[in-house]
């Protein structure tokens, strides 16, 4: 099973799902920064009441993926180049942690899992399924973090990952940004083998990498309606 965001004992699934759907929009590049997200209309696209709405954008802010303005209601964040040096900085601080905790404590159920994930996003990028395969992307980090066991670290994890997936989908060049299928095999091998210093270096490289690949000039404007840049209707079961 993919990996999902942790649910807030006070969310309820469908909010939880508006949030990945948002997410998958923006990491395909069909929500550009600055798009407003207006309770009206997103409460018409899914479906759902404007508390719902309302819930899943505090989520979203939370994480810093959408900002809220007073007066002027929620749009997708417009992080600075800044930002994204803040983010990748941070994420190899945390990730290199998790890895190190990961490979004292992965056992072969949990390399089946990574493998298993490991497969899933191939089929994605075999399919070209952009979204899906940055979506799954950001799984396989937080699956390592829980994997890790320190709880602290896995909630990093899943905020950097988030902020990550809007960086990457709104100036990521195509092909750079994601993640490379020898990459993450590369890590699972280096873990499953207990090399603790080839999975640190794999991991510091990796993320440079994603970090390479992005590019300020390549911002976009939206285009189209909200609800037809967010693509299907009602979440996603």
């Amino acid at each position: 099973m993919v990996p999902q965001l942790r649910e807030d004992p006070m969310e309820t699934p469908k909010e939880t799902r508006i949030v990945e759907q948002i997410l998958d929009a923006i990491a395909d590049q069909r929500l550009p920064a600055g798009t407003r997200l207006g309770e009206q209309a997103l409460s018409d696209h899914f479906s759902c009441n404007r508390t719902q709405v309302r819930r899943a954008l505090a989520a979203l802010t939370a994480y810093q993926v959408v900002e809220h303005l007073p007066h002027r209601g929620a749009s997708v964040a417009t992080p600075t180049a800044e930002d994204a040096r803040d983010v990748f900085q941070a994420r190899r601080a945390v990730e290199t942690a998790i890895c190190r905790n990961a490979l004292r404590r992965a056992t072969a159920e949990d390399l089946a899992a990574l493998r298993a994930h490991l497969a899933e996003e191939d089929r994605a990028k075999d399919d070209g399924d952009r979204s899906e395969a940055i979506r799954l992307s950001r799984g396989f980090h937080n699956l390592l973090a829980r994997i890790a066991g320190n709880a602290v670290l896995a909630r990093y994890v899943q905020e950097l990952t988030m902020r990550s997936s809007l960086i990457i989908g709104l100036y990521g060049t195509q092909a750079r940004t994601l993640c490379a299928k020898d990459e993450h095999l590369s890590l699972v091998e280096a873990i499953a083998a207990r090399d603790e210093a080839g999975a640190l270096r794999l991991m510091d490289a990796h993320l440079r990498h994603i970090e390479a690949g992005i590019s300020f000039s390549e911002s976009r404007a939206p285009a189209g309606t909200l609800s037809s840049m967010l693509g299907g209707g009602s979440p996603r079961p």
